[in-house]
């Protein structure tokens, strides 16, 4: 059960304060001489605090934190200035917790505290606050324009209890009136404590009142907000009127919502971005839009997520290239083996752009075998030229918005592949490689290949326009470059655009420098393994690539390289690795089994039949 205990009955009004007095940090409020008010106590010193003062003579020094939040305060993490208090009523909780009914008598400074370690006490001053020597007419009108202004701000829905006004009404002390009128105030703690250490009761009267007329200006303006909310407000809708109170509150205190903390970053990218003139109208007018919209309406997400596209689009951000046709060379020599006749059709393309950075040049298309190196020589032209690169695959594509974008009234409509790439690589020049073209397919939806017309004519790609975006957009900077295994399927208007370069079979010698240049550095790496536990032979390369793999390119070649090493990762695994594998053309059956194909035997005479 809970312990209540009573304070013995005080006869003299005004007790002396001991030289010492028992410390209890308070948080979230300032206590006044005269106000009564209960307390919660649960902090161990606090607790220790309230039974010495209960022990002694029941009086206690009731300090506020500089930090509410701080849950064990040191004594300089109080205030020099606080209350002392005599408690009258305490309640002890099961939980441990005290409830304490306490009220201020005094003003008091700390000298010095003289214990901090189990509780904290203090040697006090008693601030005795100065005598008035005469009234006059100037304190006099400030006693009523006080008394006055808290009935106003009653009038105006303060909630005050009745017993407030009447002890106000029937106050002629300014300090007893200001300590009354504070503690009765919205006050943030560090106004309260303000007051609390203005000793002189003219001067802190004066404080309080100028606090209390700013209270009387809130209440205005939130009763003018009230009126005008209450003037639009549907009676049958309580959640228009809640948001309308909620944007004249807004309006009158200056401050923006979510939405225009958004539209304003917006505006500051904008500030930051080249944007041409067509797209920047376009932004603005979409942000002018965007501010008389409701935050929670559908239109707003969509407007929002078209100025997310707009805002993150590269305007004017260009890859500077890099001419050197000597590195382009280099490069094109480390990533490929072979293929000279296309790498030099490479290097004259480069130099052309280096001689003429306006020419529009011609759209390369790589034709060849599956595995040949197309997509990878995209990728070797992109590191050559110091650009961005980017794949866009089109196999199976039906739809022409896939190229062109979907409109925004469609739910979910996104910007197109070719604006996407633009997107992703930050950047308005990167080198564009459309994978598999001739597999574009064609349908009730449109003719996606008919789309690529535009965005690989150098005469018109200028002012690309994007169904999603709808605003020109220039592509000419874009370097495209496309693939296809077959140029029947590719349709005579699209294929005109395009110069064709034919990647043939490799042969075997080829596959034999690209497999010890590439494949196999790659397949150690990515089983776990080094050179000086396998290593293939030219012999054993080759019985791999005449009996395993029947291809074109090289896909398959690796497939078997990535076999072999799997069987040496296991191997090193478990332990059983003792000394170096090396593959050749009598152990190759070992790791990879039968033969798949039988050679064509070369016959010495015809045979009949």
């Amino acid at each position: 059960m809970a312990e209540e205990i009573l304070a013995p009955q005080v006869v003299d009004e005004s007790p002396r304060i001991p030289d010492v007095l028992p410390v209890l940090p308070l948080r979230d409020v300032v206590v006044y001489p005269y106000v009564i008010l209960p307390l919660s106590v649960s902090r161990e010193k606090s607790l220790r605090a309230v039974d010495t003062a209960l022990v002694e003579n029941r009086m206690i020094l009731l300090l506020s934190q500089k930090q509410m939040e701080m849950d064990d305060p040191g004594p300089e993490d109080l205030y020099k200035v606080g209350t002392a208090a005599l408690i009258m009523r305490v309640l002890k909780l099961p939980d441990g917790r005290v409830r304490a009914l306490v009220q201020g008598l005094q003003r008091v400074r700390v000298e010095y505290f003289t214990e901090t370690e189990s509780q904290f006490k203090a040697k006090v001053e008693v601030l005795s606050e100065s005598e008035i020597s005469e009234r006059n007419i100037e304190l006099d009108a400030l006693l009523r324009s006080v008394k006055q202004t808290l009935e106003k701000a009653v009038a105006l829905g303060k909630n005050l209890p009745q017993e407030v006004l009447v002890i106000a009404s029937n106050l002629d002390s300014p300090g007893r009136l200001a300590d009354l009128v504070a503690s009765n105030l919205d006050l943030k703690p560090p106004q309260m404590q303000e007051v609390l250490e203005i000793a002189n009761p003219t001067q802190r009267l004066k404080r309080v009142n100028e606090l209390l007329m700013r209270e009387i200006d809130l209440l205005e303006v939130q009763q003018k907000i009230t009126m005008e909310a209450r003037g639009e407000m549907d009676k049958s809708q309580r959640e228009y009127y809640l948001r309308q109170q909620l944007k004249a509150i807004q309006q009158e205190l200056g401050e923006g919502s979510e939405l225009a903390e958004e539209i304003q970053a917006f505006r500051d990218k904008m500030a930051k971005m080249k944007v041409p003139e067509e797209p920047l109208l376009e932004i603005d007018r979409n942000l002018k839009k965007l501010e008389r919209m409701h935050p929670d309406s559908s239109e707003t997400a969509v407007t929002r997520t078209y100025l997310e596209w707009m805002t993150e689009m590269p305007w004017g951000t260009i890859t500077e290239d890099n001419l050197d046709l000597k590195e382009a060379k280099r490069i094109l020599d480390e990533d490929h083996y072979g293929l000279e006749k296309i790498k030099d059709r490479l290097v004259e393309y480069l130099a052309v752009r280096k001689l003429n950075p306006d020419h529009k040049g011609t759209i390369l298309c790589f034709v060849g075998p599956p595995g040949t190196g197309k997509t990878s020589l995209g990728k070797s032209v992109a590191r050559a030229l110091g650009r961005k690169f980017s794949r866009i695959s089109l196999g199976g594509v039906h739809d022409e918005s896939e190229v062109r974008g979907h409109r925004r009234t469609y739910v979910g409509a996104m910007p197109g592949r070719i604006i996407q790439a633009l997107h992703q690589v930050k950047s308005m020049n990167p080198v564009i490689m459309l994978d598999e073209v001739d597999k574009i397919g064609r349908d009730m939806r449109g003719d996606p290949s008919a789309a690529l017309l535009e965005v690989l004519d150098p005469e018109q790609n200028h002012t690309f326009r994007d169904h999603y975006m709808n605003v020109p957009i220039d592509l000419s900077q874009v370097l495209f470059l496309t693939n296809a295994n077959e140029l029947d399927p590719i349709q005579p208007a699209f294929r005109d655009r395009m110069e064709i370069i034919h990647l043939s079979s490799y042969t075997l010698e080829e596959k034999i420098g690209i497999a010890e240049r590439h494949l196999i550095p790659r397949q150690l790496e990515k089983n776990g393994i080094t050179d000086k536990q396998v290593t293939f032979s030219p012999k054993g390369l080759q019985a791999i690539i005449t009996g395993y793999t029947r291809e074109a390119g090289l896909r398959q070649l690796e497939r078997e390289i990535g076999t072999v090493c799997r069987k040496v990762a296991r191997k090193v695994a478990e332990g059983e690795l003792k000394t170096k594998i090396t593959l050749s053309e009598k152990n190759v059956h070992d790791l990879l089994g039968p033969g798949k194909l039988l050679q064509d035997e070369r016959l010495k005479a015809p045979r009949v039949g």
